[in-house]
């Protein structure tokens, strides 16, 4: 069983998830790349190794159940067991998503990525993660799943989206019911908030970096034994529900 820590991020070849890899990579973890494309995986993952990132593809589709049990057995031969997840796959979804127009298809389509997708990983990695003696749980989720902060007046939580914000509300509910099974372990589980990045997700209008939008997982990945669970944080601290 190998003594490096061994994280693996979902969609991790570009964007956020590429630069939350590095930036966990630059701590010299041995950081699994999780993608679905076998040509931005590996390129992903030739990048990380030329700046020094001990760094391996994971073939990794998170809505596909057998992609998944593949993932999970590639990482256990590898290394024998996993520190740290980070759910960081998303998508957004076609647009325009006005609830009174949406195509129930996009619904589900955004959910089965953003949530159901996130279950999915973090059930097969959960055998593996009990084997670390410090293993935490990232779920990337973004500020406009915030409830508070999209019925506050003046409050700019983006356009309507009917799949995609609801999915991220859906994520941080999700994220809580598995801090409160997992209470009595060791295992931290966190919602990370990293703000509006530019990135293709959003056509690259954010306002962020995906190296600034990477830095509250690389902490939550890093929290100590006394570290927060079922928590929502961004840069700044809480966000709030």
């Amino acid at each position: 069983m190998s003594e490096q820590t061994i994280a693996l991020v979902t969609g991790a070849n570009k964007g956020i998830g590429y630069e939350i890899a590095a930036g966990l990579g630059a701590l010299g973890w041995r950081v699994g790349v999780g993608a679905r494309d076998r040509e931005r995986r590996e390129t992903a993952v030739a990048k990380l190794r030329a700046a020094g990132v001990d760094a391996f593809g994971v073939p990794l589709d998170v809505t596909d159940d057998a992609s998944v049990a593949g993932a999970a057995r590639l990482v256990e031969e590898d290394a024998g067991r996993l520190d740290v997840l980070v759910n960081n796959a998303g998508i957004t979804g076609s647009v325009p998503q006005m609830p009174t127009t949406v195509d129930p298809a996009t619904v589900r389509t955004v959910v089965e990525t953003n949530v159901i997708g996130v279950i999915r990983v973090t059930n097969a990695m959960l055998p593996l993660l009990r084997r670390s003696p410090a293993p935490r749980i990232v779920n990337m989720s973004s500020g406009v799943g915030s409830l508070t902060r999209q019925t506050t007046p003046g409050s700019d939580t983006g356009p309507i989206a009917v799949a995609y914000t609801p999915s991220k509300t859906f994520l941080n509910a999700v994220t809580v019911q598995y801090a409160k099974e997992l209470g009595d372990t060791n295992i931290l589980v966190n919602a990370a908030c990293p703000g509006y990045c530019a990135t293709d997700l959003n056509g690259f209008r954010g306002v962020r970096t995906p190296e600034q939008g990477a830095a509250v997982a690389i902490r939550l990945a890093t929290l100590p034994a006394d570290g927060p669970t079922g928590g929502f944080f961004d840069d700044e601290g809480e966000v709030p529900w």
